[in-house]
């Protein structure tokens, strides 16, 4: 690879982190290409060379976009960690940490909402990622069977990407806190039954 091509994809590479970032924070109809190219340094005109539409940025953001989940489950899969727990999985959803930065959390925890009223391609990759942690979830609870397992993963699932958005929603810290610690609890007290 020439150097050109090493400096576009290095160009390409920061493009799509910074706009993962800032899809997770301000939503996906909010940003615009010329703050995140803007943000990285380079010009509007710049950004056609790396994507054809403000969709395939977006699409490809999320694809990139990596949650408090990927990180524990990459180091174990690679032998560079334990394999986590769903106790200590929660916790981290559930964190104030989590809370207090979006734009590094969980892609469907911030952008739900926005999801649901997108294209079809956002919301076939939100599929994906929903399938995908309703597995994680799933792989993790006790031996009860599969459609008993699948149904207590959508449950916990659903409340964790609910809990933290609205803990983000509410202007009230101590509410904030109330909700995380809440779900929190009631959801690792259900881990045993």
């Amino acid at each position: 690879m020439g150097h050109s091509q090493t400096e576009k994809k290095s160009n390409h590479e920061r493009i799509v982190r910074t706009a993962a970032r800032r899809l997770r924070e301000k939503g996906l109809e909010t940003v615009a290409i010329a703050d995140v190219m803007k943000e990285v340094g380079l010009t509007v005109g710049g950004f056609y060379k790396h994507f054809g539409s403000r969709d395939d940025l977006v699409v490809e953001a999320l694809q990139a976009a990596v949650g408090p989940w990927e990180h524990p489950l990459k180091q174990a899969a690679s032998g560079g960690g334990p394999s986590p727990s769903l106790a200590g999985l929660i916790d981290d959803y559930l964190s104030e940490k989590h809370r207090d930065r979006p734009g590094s959390g969980c892609t469907i925890g911030a952008l739900a909402g926005d999801v649901a009223r997108s294209n079809k391609r956002v919301r076939a990759l939100a599929t994906e990622r929903i399938r995908s942690a309703l597995d994680l979830i799933g792989g993790l609870l006790p031996d009860k069977g599969q459609e008993t397992a699948t149904k207590k993963a959508a449950l916990i699932y659903s409340a964790l990407v609910g809990a933290l958005a609205l803990s983000r929603a509410v202007s009230d810290e101590s509410l904030s806190n109330e909700i995380l610690e809440s779900t929190r609890e009631l959801l690792k007290s259900q881990l045993s039954s």
